[in-house]
């Protein structure tokens, strides 16, 4: 059986948390968490952005921005993430909206949700869903090796 190598050696010193490559990701995440939003709105359903953001960045940041492999990953990974959390902001909140209403039925959480409160729950929600996925990447890191066997 071959022996596992990298793609990146490890003894290379490659580019990968840059503000380069955060501040493309952020955008991507702008750009398609609004384009989320608007559909999920819409049309009642969403549609990943991961792999249009990925290949934008493959595709982007090597012709003009001059990134490596590792700033693609970042870029793919911090756009993707901010398209779930639109994504997630969008089926929630105006379920929040329907469910808070008074005794007579009409809707009182126009009032209480505004940007500032949107904004926390969006971040409180973001960082609830890294937990989460730290908490079981073990079990996902031993049952893809599993695989691998």
């Amino acid at each position: 059986m071959e022996k596992f190598r990298p793609y990146i050696a490890p003894e290379l010193n490659v580019a990968e948390f840059t503000i380069k490559s955060v501040l493309l990701g952020a955008f991507f995440g702008v750009v398609f968490g609004a384009s989320t939003v608007y559909l999920a709105l819409r049309a009642g359903l969403t549609v990943t952005a991961s792999i249009p953001i990925a290949v934008i960045a493959i595709t982007l940041g090597r012709k003009l921005f001059k990134t490596t492999i590792l700033e693609n990953n970042i870029i793919q990974t911090t756009g993707s993430a901010g398209e779930s959390i639109a994504a997630g902001v969008a089926f929630t909140v105006p379920g929040f909206l329907f469910l808070s209403s008074d005794e007579n039925g009409v809707s009182v959480g126009a009032d209480y949700f505004n940007y500032i409160t949107i904004l926390i729950l969006a971040a409180f929600g973001g960082m609830l869903g890294t937990m989460m996925m730290n908490l079981f990447q073990p079990y996902r890191l031993l049952s893809s090796k599993m695989d691998l066997m």
